[in-house]
């Protein structure tokens, strides 16, 4: 089982909606790469009833990426055996299981935080997938199969939870300093997450655990790491703020502005050969990767005449294609000599 062979403390990428695809994690990658892979996370139910070639671009993997693990939501132990037989088959590294998330669209499907209301059900989803993700051949090992959640739905309960999950043995559990009520209104509790780890560790020897929330740098994860006794940190919205997050030898200060605008244009470029140009075949439109343009597009301010980043951006959210940006930024460049 890799987690097992991870130097501790690891980093891992959190799997997020129309972000950690198979384009941004090739960004990731040349930035500099985590220790873990997720990808997006994916509907169960979705999956089961249209099949997997619709979730084309959000399965998409390749072996370079490994170890990467995919996340599923739903609520459904037949469905997530299923689709535990098909990460086996996709050549996934693990299997998580999404029981964090507050969107309600995730919820309406008893996925996500909604599982935290249902313990018991909870458990079974976790069987189910274990036993959907065992070896079918001789050359495969089983995957191990882990838990993102939270401290609790409409308050923290830990001493509760926490312990229904560890009946079905996950391989790990990623704790979000949370609970669904709070969303991400206020900071992440990693007084809280400590105290979670206290109690995973007493139940069991086996199951890793993974902080999540509010993670600055990788100077603060190790911080946490030692002060909450944990095996590794996920970050998430950390790497809006910086795409460079996990490369300890890079500087964001020392990035040229040249720099930050070829990877635009080169998450662009690997978007549009994943998810193809036209947005009605592959149900993922351009203005997904708008949400991008301020991780690349900043840090440089306007002087001596010149623009600065804010003005290319303000420019370049209104085009529809790479195309229309790239002509946009050959613009500017020519324009200011970069």
């Amino acid at each position: 089982m890799f987690w097992k062979k991870l130097k501790k403390p690891f980093f891992v990428l959190a799997p997020m909606a129309n972000v950690t695809d198979f384009a941004f994690r090739q960004i990731v990658t040349q930035c500099g790469r985590p220790d873990v892979f997720y990808s997006e996370f994916i509907s169960c139910d979705g999956i089961c009833a249209m099949g997997p070639e619709k979730f084309h671009g959000e399965l998409y993997l390749e072996k370079s990426e490994s170890p990467i693990i995919v996340q599923f939501f739903g609520s459904k132990p037949d469905n997530f055996y299923k689709c535990a037989q098909l990460a086996q088959k996709m050549g996934y590294d693990g299997i998580d299981i999404n029981m964090g998330c507050p969107d309600k669209s995730v919820e309406k499907q008893g996925g996500g935080a909604a599982l935290i209301r249902k313990p018991e059900l909870a458990k079974e989803v976790i069987k189910a997938t274990k036993e959907g993700a065992r070896s079918t051949s001789s050359g495969q090992a089983d995957l191990p199969v882990s838990v993102k959640t939270r401290l609790g739905y409409s308050k923290v309960e830990i001493e509760t939870w926490i312990p229904k999950l560890l009946e079905a043995e996950p391989a790990a559990i990623t704790i979000h300093g949370r609970t669904r009520k709070e969303m991400s209104k206020v900071p992440a509790s990693w007084d809280a997450i400590g105290k979670a780890s206290k109690i995973i560790r007493s139940i069991s020897k086996d199951t890793l655990v993974i902080g999540n929330g509010d993670i600055k740098d990788l100077g603060d994860g190790y911080a946490k790491a030692k002060d909450y006794k944990l095996d590794g940190i996920m970050v998430g919205r950390g790497i809006f703020e910086n795409p460079w997050f996990f490369n300890p030898d890079i500087k964001t200060e020392d990035i040229k502005p040249e720099q930050r605008i070829d990877l635009m244009l080169e998450h662009i470029k690997l978007f549009e050969k994943l998810w193809g140009k036209n947005p009605d075949r592959t149900g993922k439109n351009f203005d997904v990767l708008k949400r991008f343009f301020k991780v690349y597009i900043s840090g440089w301010p306007a002087c001596a005449g010149r623009p600065g980043a804010k003005d290319l951006r303000t420019k370049i959210m209104t085009a529809r294609s790479g195309q229309e940006v790239k002509s946009i930024v050959d613009s500017y460049l020519v324009a200011n000599m970069l």
